[in-house]
């Protein structure tokens, strides 16, 4: 399976360092999928304009082909004054509608602050929902306590990270297998 991690903030580290994580666990677990890790920050992402997605060139283009390649996709988000950040709104409004249509997300947050969890909640995964995504039900959301010198240092972070990798990839296994199931038995 292709997977890809998405760091959706165009500022600030913590997001990234967290997405860091999440691969690293990916790639130990599981070393025969196509991983790979977009931040938003190492790309000149255009405003969406209603062109169709196609329709891009440039970093817009590859960023978004990227995202639409993947089986499995992680969001990183920081939460910026009690939402989510612009720049990965600004992803979402480039992909179609249906972008994520047969596609499980799993979505990690950082936050500076522990009232900010249901963020992801309220706003994230409605849009994922919209967007036809198969949402892996459980969060990783990582305060502010839980930096220290750029590195995440709570133990009970880390296993939170390494716990909601497996979940999705179990959860996404199960999609694919009862996808399979179901174009299976049309007859035609």
């Amino acid at each position: 399976m292709k997977v890809v991690l998405l760091s959706g903030s165009n500022v600030g580290s913590k997001t990234r360092i967290t997405m860091n994580h999440a691969k690293k666990s990916w790639q130990e677990k599981y070393p025969d999928h196509d991983v790979s890790l977009i931040d938003l920050k190492e790309y000149n992402v255009e405003f969406s304009d209603g062109r169709n997605f196609l329709d891009y060139t440039g970093d817009t283009a590859f960023v978004i082909q990227t995202i639409m390649a993947a089986d499995i996709l992680l969001i990183g988000s920081p939460v910026f004054q009690a939402s989510i950040p612009a720049s990965l709104k600004n992803i979402f409004d480039l992909l179609p509608q249906n972008a994520f249509r047969e596609k499980t997300v799993a979505i990690f947050m950082t936050a500076g602050s522990p009232k900010h969890f249901l963020v992801a909640e309220y706003q994230l995964k409605p849009i994922l929902s919209y967007m036809k995504a198969n949402i892996v039900p459980s969060i990783v959301f990582v305060d502010e306590v839980d930096f220290f010198k750029s590195e995440i240092n709570n133990d009970d972070t880390l296993m939170r990270i390494e716990t909601l990798v497996s979940d999705t990839f179990v959860f996404a296994q199960s999609y694919q297998e009862f996808l399979k199931n179901r174009e299976e038995s049309f007859d035609f």
